[in-house]
């Protein structure tokens, strides 16, 4: 039997930090994107600018939600007592917030595919303003999408687990 409380203690904090950094650069670009587009209007449609408004959100809420959920998951992790944990390090509230994470993700990175029509072509004489910029822009959310879809998948199997167990969607991430 495999034990796979090792490898979800192991695990959550390089995955939660996989998805921390590329909401970092997710976070780059589409800041620095809404700061030309705002001070030079240059954005190439409305809907550009406001789907690439949108990843910043997205990409916002990522990087302090998922840090205070690692953050909360090491600390019961480390914990030198095997009790029960808050119900914010719980399977069914990680679940929420990954659930929604996910939804803010596909939301976004299918926004700006479909704004930017599947993406913009930086060559010939269809000259879009941030170009590669924009590129770039798409391709890490959908690079995030995947990363939080992963961790979802995960985090419902513990679920799945841990109901099996007998701790409902109340109980850890591991077992206690």
């Amino acid at each position: 039997m495999v034990d796979y409380d090792k490898h979800v203690r192991r695990g959550h904090p390089i995955m939660f930090s996989l998805i921390i950094v590329f909401a970092i650069i997710e976070l780059a670009i589409s800041g620095w994107l809404v700061a030309r587009f705002n001070k030079h209007h240059n954005y190439p449609s409305i809907s550009v600018r406001d789907k690439t408004r949108f990843l910043l959100f997205t990409s916002t809420w990522t990087i302090l939600g998922c840090f205070f959920y690692m953050i909360l998951f090491l600390r019961s992790a480390s914990a030198v007592s095997a009790g029960p944990g808050s119900a914010l390090t719980s399977v069914g509230s990680h679940g929420i917030f990954m659930f929604m994470t996910w939804v803010f993700w596909l939301s976004g990175a299918a926004a700006i595919t479909n704004a930017l029509g599947g993406g913009v072509s930086c060559g010939g004489s269809n000259h879009v303003t941030y170009c590669g910029q924009l590129n770039a822009l798409e391709a890490f959310a959908w690079i995030d999408w995947c990363f939080t879809t992963f961790a979802l998948a995960i985090i419902i199997l513990r679920g799945v687990a841990s109901t099996r167990r007998g701790d409902g969607l109340r109980g850890q991430l591991v077992a206690a």
